[in-house]
């Protein structure tokens, strides 16, 4: 039961920018009040539009009821802080346990971010946490130690900065408490969802040499009828707006610590054929969809007769020096970081089978930095076709072929993703103007309470970098 609901309240997540100096008790207990009573939908009206077409009014209701069915009532809540000068965290009690619940509103008093996570209480590990980065310029020392300062021991954060087109890495590790450096450039992690970016690469390169169409589906690469005849374009798998679940119905629960693992082919065609559906029309909306980044490699890997390892090796990592890269653990085992759970405790690999393409990728910082660098080459053609917006979520956000696509307070053109499995957090965030880029792999556990500072952490470093 815990793996499923941390599975469904990463859902909740928003990719949205929070603003909030305060909490908005109003709002807070208007929540609980309308969660306890079932009025789902009401909760659905108290969010801004930015919000509410980020998580549409289905998916809403989804993720509550399914929250409610599994912790229950709330019977007590507990303001705790401000969080990272954006959002009110509260410590809530439910009738089957104890959650982090953390709203922002915005200006309005609309809700414009709302996700719910494991409650952690801040202990003296945390505040005791000695920062001993003394080499690198204050404002960047600041934000790394208060962004990794509550991990656990054993943590460890591997870091390219690339500024004006030029690399420098750093790795940080906590052990006794505290904060130091260490040199882990070409150690590998998980970099889980960062490799649906290299499948849409893969499907670029397709279009561009003319393998399929851009507007061509997926069928006629199956020899079976999907259900319904539901037809199903490369384009819409690649920026999450197929319609199609976060996951497929009968992924199941064998080994919750390995989810992927005994997905094969087979129960992706029985899927397929007898329960597949879709939430909303195709290009009609955004949204994230694992399900629909696998099905999109899989159908990739039938079009070219080969594997998914095979595929990208000789379409992208080679061709971009990535020699730690792989989907293969055998092929790195020596390299690798072991990954930490939410308690900070070892943990085993996520191992993909047909569903490798939503984020079964190991790498390095420093192989992520040269296919980010590639990424600053203006006569790189299926890079750029990534990075063309086709659909806008948001104001603030499109969507291109794997990336999604930022708007930040400045004007500035920011793309991102991100990544997170059992033992691993990353994120890339990527400015290719001023070919300005931060690449962060860690084993901070996605389930972890405070891995969302892993994108905190990308995002306040990418403002230090110079501008030119």
């Amino acid at each position: 039961m815990k793996n499923k609901l941390l599975l469904l309240t990463l859902f909740f997540l928003s990719n949205l920018t929070f603003a909030q100096n305060k909490p908005n008790e109003k709002v807070a207990a208007e929540f609980e009040n309308n969660y306890n009573s079932n009025q789902f939908e009401t909760i659905f009206e108290s969010f801004s539009q930015d919000m509410k077409e980020a998580l549409p009014l289905d998916q809403t209701v989804q993720f509550l009821s399914g929250l409610k069915l599994q912790v229950g009532r709330i019977t007590e809540r507990e303001f705790v802080a401000i969080q990272h000068q954006s959002y009110a965290s509260y410590k809530t009690t439910f009738e089957k346990g104890i959650l982090s619940v953390n709203i922002s509103v915005d200006k309005n008093g609309d809700v414009n971010g709302l996700f719910i996570q494991p409650f952690k209480e801040i202990d003296k590990e945390e505040v005791s946490a000695v920062n001993a980065l003394i080499n690198l310029p204050k404002n960047q020392s600041d934000i790394l130690f208060n962004h990794t300062q509550q991990f656990p021991n054993h943590t460890q954060v591997s870091i390219a900065l690339i500024e004006n087109g030029f690399p420098t890495f750093y790795g940080i590790t906590k052990e006794n408490d505290s904060i130091k450096f260490t040199n882990n450039k070409d150690k590998v992690f998980e970099i889980g969802s960062i490799s649906k970016v290299f499948t849409a690469t893969l499907l670029a390169n397709a279009w561009i040499n003319k393998k399929i169409k851009e507007d061509e589906t997926i069928n006629s690469f199956y020899n079976f009828p999907f259900k319904n005849n539901i037809e199903i374009s490369f384009k819409s798998l690649a920026n999450h707006t197929s319609g199609l679940d976060r996951l497929p119905s009968n992924l199941g629960e064998e080994n919750p610590e390995n989810p992927y693992k005994t997905y094969d082919e087979a129960k992706l065609n029985s899927y397929l054929k007898n329960d597949l559906k879709r939430n909303h029309k195709t290009g009609e909306k955004y949204a994230y969809s694992n399900l629909g980044a696998g099905l999109l490699g899989f159908t990739l890997v039938k079009m070219e007769k080969s594997n998914y390892e095979h595929l990208l090796t000789k379409q992208l990592f080679k061709k971009y020096q990535m020699n730690s890269s792989t989907t293969q653990r055998t092929n790195i085992e020596d390299k690798l970081v072991i990954g930490l759970n939410s308690e900070g405790n070892e943990v085993s690999n996520w191992d993909f089978d047909t569903l490798a393409g939503a984020g079964g990728i190991f790498s390095t910082v420093d192989d992520l930095s040269k296919f980010i660098l590639a990424h600053f080459n203006p006569k790189n053609k299926e890079l750029e076709w990534t990075r063309k917006p086709t659909f806008r979520v948001s104001d603030a956000m499109e969507i291109g072929l794997g990336w999604h696509i930022l708007t930040d307070e400045s004007g500035d053109v920011i793309y991102w993703h991100n990544g997170g499995t059992g033992g691993y957090s990353s994120s890339i965030t990527m400015d290719t103007n001023l070919k300005n880029a931060v690449i962060i792999l860690s084993n901070v556990s996605a389930f972890n309470p405070s891995a969302d500072n892993i994108n905190q952490l990308s995002f306040e470093l990418l403002k230090t970098l110079e501008r030119k």
